[in-house]
């Protein structure tokens, strides 16, 4: 019998069908790998197997976990079935966790609320178990240690021990890699191996890349809009990939946005020997002030025309580096220029220079203001213009930028939330473009979107630099992004450049060890058949 059985399942919320005779199932000790863009209904599925959907939702057909009958289960029965026979890991750690109490009592709740006979510190000493198997000991990760003061792989892991304190029979982790860096994201998919070997669980791996599923799933479920198009055991379906959908992922997995060779002789911006210290508290009183120097030294160009990768682990320096260049942090020591003009004069920000450089934020929805209309969103950089254009000129100017992305000048009128993620992030790229730029920064532009939305933002990055000639400093942790952009690359390790050059020549013959190392952690697809080539 198995651990999960879904079987023709449909679920409609207020009458909108979501999903449609959705059929699996995940044996014991099996990793079963869902894959399906935004809005395929995987993590609805996922949803209805906990029974936590949304007001309005009608479900039918039949979903078992573990021989109990999900569906026709009282709420009460439910509730003893979250946690204890089934644990869930999500994608943003910081939102699943309280930020005002310690890890410890966050892993001890969730054995407290199952468990109301078990004593508090029985709960906790099964906590510091849990966190113990989740590869963060006491001795150096004490209970009374708050989720602020982790790094983001470490908040994962405190996610994990959460949904396994209890040993449930099912584990669903939904997007449990996405933000991470390539080291930390093979370390978690490891350590929930590990976890799925040794408690004999089933596991349910949710996730838009094929990528990640590829060396780590039994067996993987191909969902689109709310339906299971392709079903197989790994090696077979990678094989075949005999539905076109699944082909459409593969190759957009895979995709080489076209760019025109050019060369690129003439620095735009140098970077030379530049040093950024932050105070750290003082030990004591009367102690001497201590620093961290989170830039050593470092220093690089970027010429005119040219995408230049930077490449590197959470907290190496990258955000560090970008807010220097942006001329939002000053420095301790070396130079920042922009075709020979100084980022900062006389400790204050040029703004003749910031003008002319942009930025591109990770989420494109946290980086708009929803009350506003995506007019006055795409015309924000005008406020570094000491005389900016008013009336049709500004109109005008927005109409521009929004007809170079490929959306309509219409859209002007829409709030934020009427779009999708991709159009959102074209509407960022819209915003960095009206001061009509030499020189954006695209930090972790495209690493929160799905395979195909991000091959066609790649597509249109690369149509602007060669329509444009505009320059990127590309900051990803997805080393087949960059590889697939960038004309070289530059790999950064706490707070140093420790290897930099044309970017196939260092993917394919790198000789820095950290380097070697980026290069092995990163998930990598086996070859699919000939016709999804």
């Amino acid at each position: 019998m198995s651990l999960l059985n879904i079987r023709n399942l449909s679920l409609s919320i207020h009458g909108t069908p979501i999903l449609k005779d959705v059929s699996f199932s995940i044996e014991e000790g099996q990793i079963h790998g869902l894959i399906g863009e935004s809005g395929s209904g995987k993590s609805m599925t996922a949803y209805a197997a906990m029974q936590l959907l949304p007001y309005g939702s009608v479900c039918s057909g039949e979903i078992t976990l573990n021989g109990r009958d999900v569906l026709n289960s009282s709420e009460s029965e439910l509730c003893q079935m979250r946690g204890n026979h089934v644990g869930m890991v999500f994608q943003e750690p910081m939102t699943a966790l309280n930020p005002v109490q310690t890890i410890g009592q966050q892993v001890a709740e969730t054995i407290l609320i199952h468990e109301p006979d078990t004593s508090r510190t029985e709960a906790t000493t099964r906590a510091a178990q849990a966190l113990a198997r989740c590869e963060l000991p006491q001795d150096r990760f004490p209970l009374s240690r708050y989720p602020f003061e982790m790094s983001g792989g470490q908040k994962q892991r405190v996610v994990i021990a959460m949904a396994i304190a209890l040993q449930p029979k099912l584990l669903i982790a939904d997007e449990p890699t996405t933000a991470l860096d390539v080291t930390t994201q093979a370390q978690i998919l490891t350590l929930l191996e590990r976890l799925v070997r040794e408690d004999g669980m089933g596991m349910l791996l949710i996730t838009h890349d094929l990528a990640v599923v590829s060396d780590v799933a039994d067996h993987i479920t191909i969902m689109r809009r709310g339906e299971v198009v392709e079903a197989a055991p790994t090696a077979q379906l990678f094989a075949e990939l005999k539905h076109p959908y699944t082909q459409a992922l593969f190759k957009a997995s895979t995709h080489q946005p076209e760019r025109d060779d050019q060369t690129h002789d003439t620095p735009l911006l140098s970077v030379r020997n530049v040093i950024r210290d932050y105070a750290l508290p003082r030990k004591a009183l009367f102690a001497p002030q201590e620093y961290f120097r989170a830039l050593k030294g470092v220093s690089f160009d970027l010429h005119h025309g040219e995408s230049l990768g930077l490449v590197g682990e959470s907290g190496c320096g990258k955000s560090t580096l970008t807010h220097a260049i942006l001329g939002l942090e000053e420095t301790q020591g070396g130079t920042i220029e922009l075709d020979g003009q100084p980022v900062f004069t006389n400790h204050k920000p040029n703004r003749a220079v910031r003008r002319r450089m942009q930025v591109v934020f990770q989420d494109p929805y946290s980086s708009f203001n929803p009350r506003h209309k995506v007019a006055r969103l795409v015309a924000e950089p005008f406020h570094l213009h000491d005389n900016p254009p008013t009336g049709s000129a500004r109109e005008d100017a927005v109409a521009h930028a929004l007809t170079a992305v490929g959306l309509s000048p219409d859209d002007a009128n829409k709030y934020i939330h009427e779009f999708s993620g991709g159009q959102r992030q074209r509407i960022a790229i819209a915003r960095a473009l009206i001061l009509r730029p030499d020189l954006i920064l695209l930090d972790e532009a495209v690493s929160a979107l799905d395979v195909s939305i991000r091959a066609q933002i790649l597509d249109l990055l690369a149509e602007l630099s060669d329509t444009l000639n505009l320059s990127y400093l590309f900051i990803s942790h997805d080393l087949s992004v960059v590889r697939s952009i960038t004309d070289r690359v530059l790999v950064m390790k706490a707070g140093e450049i420790v290897e930099q050059g044309e970017t196939e020549a260092v993917f394919t013959n790198p000789q820095h060890s950290y380097t070697k190392a980026l290069i092995d952690a990163a998930p990598t697809l086996p070859k699919g058949p000939r016709h999804a080539a």
